[in-house]
């Protein structure tokens, strides 16, 4: 079992930055590939950003590769998103994801996930 708990979200400009983090507790560290995923209202569930186990590999949505960057520290147990040149469009509720094995950025292979965190970008 993994519990997730992300943090870092808030209000912010656009143009503006913001880091995301996501704290892992139980079994956790290099078991698990993360992903970074969000919804805004009215909005299906959409992929942002994912990183394997030993951050050898990450990938991004379009929508904001080149702004947004996706680290993890295995010591820590904690991934963290960080977003550059942030958008109004980039208004949503930010969730962190883990899975056993391989980066996805298909939500439904994720097992566990955070309450989610709030992102709002003012234009």
């Amino acid at each position: 079992q993994v519990q997730l708990l992300e943090s870092g979200g808030g209000l912010a400009q656009a143009g503006g930055s913001l880091r995301l983090s996501c704290a892992a507790s139980g079994r956790t560290g290099i078991d698990y590939a993360m992903g970074w995923f969000r919804q805004a209202p009215g909005k299906e569930r959409e992929f942002v950003a994912t990183i394997s186990r030993r951050s050898l590999r990450t990938y991004y949505a379009d929508s904001v590769k080149g702004r947004f960057t996706i680290s993890r520290d295995n010591a820590k147990n904690t991934v963290y998103l960080q977003m550059t040149s942030l958008k109004p469009e980039d208004t949503a509720v930010y969730y962190c994801a883990a899975r056993p094995t391989y980066e996805s950025s298909r939500s439904y292979e994720y097992d566990y996930w955070g309450q989610g965190t709030q992102v709002t970008v003012s234009s």
